[in-house]
């Protein structure tokens, strides 16, 4: 008799799942956008704490420096204090978030016993993945 009330009043276990899925991955996306403008402006208050009183230069392009253009060297330099690096980190969470978002999304799908979305949303993942990772041999 319960679950028969429960099913009238839209309060499955199905939809339960998928309602708290839905809120999880929004507070998920939500804390992933935070914290990296959060990162990204404390970098950029250190940056300009450091370099702010220096004229720049546009007549010449200068793009990052080595160091800045792997992940272990912006970690490195955000923990150095550098307000690049830390600048550099906030976006390396931003780009990090959806891809977060994925493979939450794997396990929620795995806890509802969806077996075809859990290997697509695998597929998109190792994607995803292989994207970020530069495509190396294309």
């Amino acid at each position: 008799m319960a679950d028969e009330q429960h099913r009238e009043e839209g309060l499955t276990d199905q939809s339960w799942t998928d309602q708290r899925m839905e809120i999880l991955i929004g507070q998920l996306l939500r804390a992933g956008v935070l914290l990296s403008a959060v990162v990204v402006l404390l970098g950029g208050a250190v940056y300009l704490v450091r370099h702010g009183h220096s004229t720049a230069d546009y007549r010449v392009f200068r793009g990052e420096p080595a160091n800045l253009r792997s992940v272990g060297g912006i970690v490195r330099e955000a923990l150095a204090l550098r307000g690049r690096g830390i600048i550099q980190l906030g976006l390396l969470l931003l780009i990090a978030t959806p891809v977060a978002r994925v493979a939450f999304s794997i396990f929620g799908f795995a806890k509802e016993h969806d077996g075809m979305y859990v290997v697509i949303t695998m597929i998109v993942l190792l994607v995803l993945i292989y994207s970020l990772m530069g495509s190396p041999g294309l």
